[in-house]
C-alpha cells in the first residue's frame, strides 16, 4: 500500500484516508467492511461508473446527474472526514 504522505508529515489523516483499504476489501468481497473503512467508498464507484457510462452512451440530463453525483461523492468524503476528529 502506498504510504499517506499527509500523515507522515502533519501527523493527521487525509480525506482519502482509508481508500485503498476500502477498495481491497470491495475486491474481497467484504462489502460491509469496504463502508466502514471509508464510507465514501460507493457514491464514488457509482459517480466513476456513470462518468464511464455516459461516454459511451450520452444521457440527456448528464450534466446535473453528473452534478449531484459529486456533490454527493464530496459530501461524503468531509462528512467521514469531520467525524473522524469527533
Amino acid at each position: 500500500m502506498l504510504p499517506c504522505f499527509t500523515k507522515q508529515l502533519l501527523g493527521i489523516d487525509c480525506p482519502g484516508c482509508g481508500l485503498q483499504r476500502s477498495l481491497l476489501f470491495l475486491i474481497k468481497g467484504e462489502f460491509i467492511s469496504a463502508f466502514l473503512m471509508y464510507p465514501a467508498i460507493y457514491p464514488m464507484l457509482l459517480l466513476f461508473g456513470f462518468l464511464a457510462l455516459n461516454k459511451l452512451y450520452p444521457f440527456k440530463h448528464s450534466n446535473t446527474i453528473t452534478i449531484t453525483l459529486m456533490v454527493s461523492t464530496v459530501s461524503f468524503i468531509l462528512t467521514n472526514y469531520i467525524l473522524k476528529f469527533i
